[in-house]
């Protein structure tokens, strides 16, 4: 039964990695979201080590969808590139101001250490998952997008209303579908559906963003509790 198990976990293992090597969309996402990430993490520890000011909800939403909306409209071209970059970066400017608050708390170093790892060990498992099944989660794009809407009007509301065991629960659920929105993208990648890896990139990049986000909020909250 243990050679069975053994042999399984190998056959997936090796089915993932055999779909990375032939899959030309997939390759270069995860190429371009290593690249992102590493520069997003740059701009995050200058943003961080310099103490830069939170730029606000207006212009952190401003910034966001804009430079989102310039990179779906050059997402065909070249300069798709530059401005899948620029709005990494506009988002690792933005983590600064966080992580600073995270790590003026009790314990924040440890707190800031185990969303990024938490964060990690979701996304890979969950990709590694899809990569060796191969199942198609496309059924949940609706209930996804509803979620998200749902999530983001209430997280204005527990802002502006000083709601903190709403904001607890909103993180908590943001969790939740951004762990649904990697199974989500990932499947449609390997099935034909996303077929530019520049989108691919920024939509897994903002599932890995709001997954540390919410992640820290918990852990945060969690340790204020204490």
């Amino acid at each position: 039964m243990t050679n069975g198990i053994s042999a399984y976990r190998t056959g997936t293992l090796a089915g993932g990695a055999s779909l990375l090597g032939t899959h030309r969309v997939l390759r270069n996402t995860y190429a371009l979201l290593g690249l992102t990430l590493l520069f997003s993490a740059v701009v995050a520890s200058l943003s961080t080590a310099l103490a830069l000011p939170a730029p606000g909800l207006l212009l952190t939403l401003g910034g966001f969808f804009g430079l989102f909306f310039l990179t779906a409209k050059l997402a065909n071209s070249g300069w798709g590139l530059l401005s899948v970059f620029g709005l990494t970066g506009f988002m690792g400017y933005t983590l600064g101001p966080i992580i600073n608050r995270t790590l003026a708390m009790q314990d924040g170093g440890m707190i800031v250490a185990m969303a990024l790892g938490g964060t990690a060990v979701i996304f890979f498992s969950l990709s590694a998952w899809v990569l060796a099944t191969k199942r198609d989660f496309s059924f949940m794009g609706g209930f996804l997008f509803v979620g998200m809407v749902v999530a983001f009007l209430a997280g204005l509301g527990a802002m502006f209303f000083q709601v903190p065991g709403l904001a607890l629960a909103v993180s908590a659920v943001v969790v939740l579908l951004m762990a649904g929105m990697i199974l989500y993208e990932t499947s449609n990648i390997i099935h034909g559906g996303e077929t530019n890896y520049i989108m691919a990139t920024v939509s897994l990049y903002v599932s890995i963003y709001n997954l540390f986000t919410s992640l820290l909020s918990l852990l945060g909250m969690g340790g204020n509790d204490e």
